[in-house]
């Protein structure tokens, strides 16, 4: 079984192809222990002989649990798991306010609704040459990359085996981050028109008030136009997204599972 997706997510709903293969094991596997168990009797050397052939599924084993359900889809505790580890490779993204494991689930959540949207729109196809742009900066700009070898590829890849992922692993990741970025810029950004007047206000108030805390010399306005407009561009886009996320669960159905609850 692949599990490489941060997400858990119904292929015909979001009609993204990133090769997952999902099957009932992958889910939670609780059965009824056979009847000659669960009335205290030992197994017979038969009983024995077919559980030792049977799936761990079949055989009432716990597989995984479900940690969310999140309008019908379900986030596992494994998915918990691999997120907060997928993470750490993005450290500069992390609240150290809050426990990764809450971090990791909000994520998964807004993630899962995003791709319960994505449903309603053709698949963005991403390029190898976008995943590898994305890989080769996560390898120059990744601050445990100082202490790793991470510019070879044998080093690369023993660092992210250190990590828990495989290379292709972290390949499918990007890319499917990459199509939620798409449709992110596609739904907000089209609609936004930064002006000339908030550029120069954030050079004044913002940019050029950092730069004499640091007592270093701020660059012309002229030369990172571009720049602020980028940064004030992202920032109404995630204030954007945010409320509209925040919608998307105020509307929609969010479980919380706790510890041994059963999923209805």
């Amino acid at each position: 079984m692949m599990r490489f997706s941060p997400f858990r997510f119904d292929l015909a709903n979001c009609l993204l192809a990133v090769g997952v293969a999902f099957t009932a094991a992958s889910l939670v596997a609780q059965k009824p222990a056979p009847k000659s168990v669960e009335e205290g009797k030992p197994q017979t050397k038969e009983q024995a002989r077919a559980d030792a052939h049977k799936l761990p599924a079949e055989r009432g084993d716990v597989i995984d649990r479900i940690a969310v359900i999140v309008n019908g889809d379900l986030i596992l505790e494994s998915d918990v798991e691999e997120e907060e580890r997928f993470s750490k490779l993005y450290p500069y993204e992390e609240d150290e306010t809050k426990p990764e494991r809450e971090q990791a689930i909000t994520r998964l959540i807004d993630r899962t609704l995003l791709l319960q949207q994505l449903g309603g729109f053709p698949p963005v196809a991403i390029s190898d040459d976008e995943v590898n742009k994305q890989e080769a900066d996560l390898r120059k700009d990744l601050p445990a990359c100082a202490h790793a070898d991470c510019t070879s590829d044998a080093g690369w890849k023993n660092f992210l085996q250190k990590a828990g992922f495989t290379e292709d692993e972290l390949r499918a990741r990007m890319k499917l981050r990459a199509q939620v970025v798409h449709f992110i810029e596609q739904r907000f950004r089209s609609g936004i028109r930064i002006g000339d007047q908030q550029i120069e206000d954030y050079y004044n108030n913002t940019l050029l008030p950092q730069y004499a805390k640091q007592k270093a010399t701020a660059p012309p306005l002229d030369s990172i136009r571009d720049r602020i407009g980028e940064i004030l561009l992202q920032e109404q886009v995630s204030t954007l997204l945010d409320a509209w996320l925040k919608t998307l669960r105020d509307s929609g159905h969010v479980r919380m599972m706790q510890p041994n609850q059963e999923a209805p």
